[in-house]
């Protein structure tokens, strides 16, 4: 079992289809077929079960899909390391939630990179719960998510703490002296889950049991053009919306009869990792 069979196998899971895998590996259509058929022999069960017109994955071969991907993204953060290694004095990979580098960490990562050029950083925007994970794999030195880890070989401390502010676009003249709770319910308000905690049931329990919201989406990023020039509403971390509000996009709404609970993000990272991390903010 070697890499480039790792990787054929995951671009036929992505694809269903051993043309254009080929076509995207720039091989033969036999090449992918035959190895394939040798990975599956290495291994002794199915991975994919194949028809005339279509190529599935096995239950056997979902499994492995999340066996292989690991293998290639340990395999890839290691080479990269090593290249690094000739060419920086450290090489430093940082996990962020969204939200969370656009609000705070991207100035620290700015600030850093301007005092020490002579180290390489590796920045990974995801989710709380897919950063911890990575952390766990090796994969991360440390990450900053809305979710805290409590595992006796890990250091979890607060990092920030941030309100939550209606927003809508600039040119959205209503609600300029604030808006109700029942009114807000009665507008197009975008639901973003961009914190895995107690916020995200909070707003839901703002509106009737089983509302549904014309958009939900687990990127703060991703919901924003969703705001400016249309008539929505979203919920946002303050340090956040407040580059939007600068630039006149967006506008901040006050609530009247209701208020919104304070978002915790956390860092997290090794012990062994410490001197690292706190080279990049201040612990």
């Amino acid at each position: 079992m070697d890499i480039q069979t790792l990787k054929t196998f995951l671009v036929l899971a992505d694809t269903n289809s051993f043309t254009k895998t080929a076509n995207q590996l720039f091989v033969a259509q036999s090449t992918v077929t035959n190895r394939i058929n040798e990975l599956e022999r290495e291994l002794k069960f199915s991975l994919f079960s194949r028809t005339n017109r279509s190529v599935k994955l096995t239950s056997e071969g979902e499994r492995f899909k999340i066996y292989a991907e690991k293998v290639l993204d340990l395999t890839e953060s290691t080479l990269a390391e090593m290249t690094a290694e000739h060419r920086f004095m450290n090489h430093i990979r940082i996990g962020s939630a969204d939200s969370i580098y656009e609000g705070h960490l991207a100035p620290q990562i700015k600030a850093y990179r301007n005092r020490h050029p002579e180290n390489s950083l590796k920045i990974t925007i995801g989710l709380s719960n897919h950063l911890i994970e990575q952390l766990q794999e090796d994969l991360l030195d440390a990450v900053f998510t809305y979710i805290p880890l409590k595992k006796s070989s890990y250091h979890s401390e607060l990092y920030k703490q941030d309100r939550l502010v209606l927003v809508t676009d600039i040119s959205n003249k209503k609600y300029r002296r604030g808006i109700t709770q029942e009114q807000l319910t009665e507008e197009n308000y975008l639901m973003c889950n961009f914190a895995l905690q107690d916020v995200g049931q909070y707003i839901r329990k703002l509106f009737p049991r089983f509302h549904q919201f014309e958009l939900e989406i687990d990127d703060c990023m991703k919901i924003v053009p969703y705001l400016i020039g249309k008539d929505n509403y979203t919920f946002l971390p303050k340090d956040m919306a407040e580059t939007y509000i600068r630039e006149k996009k967006l506008r901040e709404i006050p609530l009247i009869d209701f208020d919104t609970p304070i978002i915790n993000s956390y860092i997290i990272y090794k012990e062994s990792k410490k001197n690292i991390v706190s080279e990049i903010i201040e612990l």
